[in-house]
Parts: C-alpha cells; sequence; structure tokens
C-alpha cells in the first residue's frame, strides 16, 4: 500500500514544501494538496516546487474542479510539469465543493466532470479533444506524456462514472464498511464498462493522527483534531440527501444518519481543526472516518483497508501534528506495510 500527505497550501508555501521533502524521506509516495484558491495560495505553483525540491513524490490535487480553470488550462499545467519533472503528476477531480461555493457558483453536473476528465487527459497526454465546442490539441507535448485521472466520489451516480471513466478512485473516508460498499460500485460498474477493474487505483484519503497510547485523553485530543473531517464530509452527504433522499437505500445510511443535526458550513474554518460548524459530528463518526491511536492502531485499520483493494491511503493532516504524523509513519507505518 503506497502512502500519501495532503495538505492544504496555506502560507509560506515554504513549509508546505519542507513538510513534502520529510514526507519522501520518511517513505511517503504522493503528495497532495487540496484547490481551493480563495481560502489558499494556488496550488499549482506550488506544485512546480514540491516537484523541483523532491525526487520521485507524485504530485496533484485532491481536488480540483471543471469550474475554476478551463480545461484547457488545467491540461497545460499537468502537462508543463510532467515535460519539466517526469510524468510525476496526477489529477484529483470532482464535482467541486469549497472552490465553487466560495466563488458563488455550484458544483459542477455529472456529465460536465465527465466531460472535464476525458478533455483534460487527452490534452495532457498530447491527442485531440473538444473543449466548448472547439477540438484542440496540445501540439508541444511529446510522447509518452501520461496522466491519470482520479474521481472523487461518494453517490452512485459518481461511483458509476469513476469505474466507467476514471483511473482512479479517491474516497474521502476511511471507515472499511463504507469502503468495501463503495469500491464494490466502482468496480462493479468498470466490469459492466468493460473494463478491468483492476485498472483503478483506489485512494482512501482521511487525517490520521499518531497517538503515543491509546489513553482515553491521547484519543479524545485526537478526535477534536480530526473532527473538522466530519463536517467536511457532510458537505457532500447533505447533497447525496438533498438528491436521494434519507433511507433511498442507493446510499447506505452508515454515511448519512450522522448529518441529522447539522446546521450549516461557514467555508472559513473549512478543512480546520477546532471548526465550529463540525459539533455535530459524534466521536463515533471521527473514529469510522479518520486513523486516529497508536502505531498499532493504524496499522490495523490500514491493513483492513488494503484487503478491500485499497491501494493508497492518503494522510489528511490538518491538525497540531503533522510532522510527527510524518515522522510516525516512516518509523512505524510505512515499513510494515512495504
Amino acid at each position: 500500500m503506497d502512502i500519501g500527505l495532503v495538505l492544504q497550501t496555506d502560507p509560506p508555501a515554504r513549509l508546505l514544501v519542507e513538510r513534502m521533502q520529510r514526507a519522501e524521506r520518511a517513505g511517503f509516495t504522493h503528495g497532495w494538496t487540496f484547490d481551493s484558491v480563495v481560502l489558499w495560495q494556488e496550488p499549482f505553483v506550488v506544485h512546480s516546487q514540491i516537484l523541483a525540491q523532491t525526487e520521485r513524490l507524485v504530485v496533484g490535487p485532491m481536488v480540483t474542479n471543471p469550474g475554476t480553470r478551463a480545461w484547457e488550462v488545467t491540461a497545460s499545467t499537468f502537462a508543463t510539469l510532467n515535460d519539466m519533472f517526469g510524468n510525476r503528476t496526477v489529477c484529483g477531480i470532482g464535482r467541486g465543493d469549497s472552490a465553487m461555493r466560495v466563488a458563488g457558483r455550484r458544483p459542477a453536473t455529472l456529465d460536465r466532470l465527465s466531460a472535464a476528465m476525458h478533455a483534460i487527459k487527452e490534452l495532457a497526454e498530447g491527442r485531440e479533444a473538444e473543449v466548448d465546442g472547439t477540438v484542440l490539441r496540445i501540439p508541444w507535448i511529446r510522447p509518452g506524456a501520461r496522466l491519470p485521472v482520479w474521481t472523487g466520489a461518494y453517490g452512485p451516480k459518481a461511483l458509476a462514472l469513476t469505474g466507467r471513466q476514471a483511473d482512479g478512485f479517491i474516497l474521502q473516508l476511511a471507515d472499511p464498511f463504507l469502503t468495501e460498499w463503495m469500491v464494490k460500485a466502482v468496480r462493479d460498474a468498470a466490469v459492466a464498462a468493460g473494463r478491468d477493474p483492476s485498472e483503478v487505483t483506489i485512494c482512501v484519503a482521511a487525517p490520521a493522527y499518531v497517538t503515543e497510547d491509546d489513553s482515553p485523553g491521547a484519543l479524545a485530543h485526537a478526535r477534536e483534531q480530526c473532527r473538522w473531517f466530519g463536517g467536511m464530509v457532510g458537505n457532500h452527504v447533505a447533497d447525496l440527501v438533498a438528491k436521494y433522499g434519507e433511507h433511498s437505500g442507493l446510499v447506505p445510511d452508515a454515511l448519512t444518519a450522522y448529518i441529522k443535526d447539522r446546521q450549516g458550513y461557514d467555508y472559513s474554518h473549512h478543512g480546520r481543526a477546532g471548526n465550529p460548524d463540525t459539533a455535530f459530528v459524534p466521536d463515533e463518526i471521527v473514529d469510522r472516518f479518520c486513523v486516529i491511536g497508536p502505531p498499532e492502531a493504524q496499522l490495523a485499520k490500514l491493513e483492513q483497508l488494503r484487503a478491500l483493494g485499497v491501494d493508497q491511503f492518503a494522510v489528511y493532516a490538518m491538525h497540531d501534528a503533522v510532522e510527527s504524523t510524518i515522522d510516525a509513519y516512516g518509523a512505524s507505518v510505512i515499513p510494515q506495510l512495504s
């Protein structure tokens, strides 16, 4: 199982680059960032520095979207980075949450997401694609250029799209039951589309907080540092409930039931420990969705996920123990998973 690191592009960018270097030394294979340019700094500028100052790390957004950038710009950006540093990027993409809503836009439809995924991949790999009615090709891209496109998804239609089209699936939670359910949906869709389901890379992304022991105090602190994640996932869950209704059978109640007391969401606190809009998230959800506890507990949960077909676990490190978590994974988790 690969291990990735997910960070927000808070200033100073130098610190983020240093943490990505630290992660590469510790054995992490992927470096991811958020892409929400009003809330944080422009990620692709930072990606160029990460790539320049690491040797092997694969870098990408978790996730970009079809609405805040023209598709040919996104494709050219990835292609430029790959031309400069080798094929070391991956395009994580979804409908858009914070990036779109902070700018007063609605998340993209799945049809638009699908069209963007196709166009970005084709253009970045040197082939023709249609963008807004015009057929384009980027002429300077060399043979051998590659850009994997991984889709973030939760709902049944998005999971089906992922299985039909994407090179990878990003699931932003680490609950084994939900992981099994959603991975099966993606693989079933891949089979139905005539694809080999093993060709779809499975990436689970969630906060990991490594404690020294499993004492109540240590676990309580870790939960408070990671509770924000249940609120972030809750934004997507609220969309699913609005679309499919409660107890629809199309989305597991194990995913949707916890947002019943959700009152709203202020994106100024998005993705941050102490987010006041996540008080509705119970400890049970934090424990299910995140990976919390000493190294042996981290390994036990990651082994569960690996047994379900997960190829990468991406560590969301938006808490007060970023560097100690990187170091703990490098010392006690990654060697065991290798």
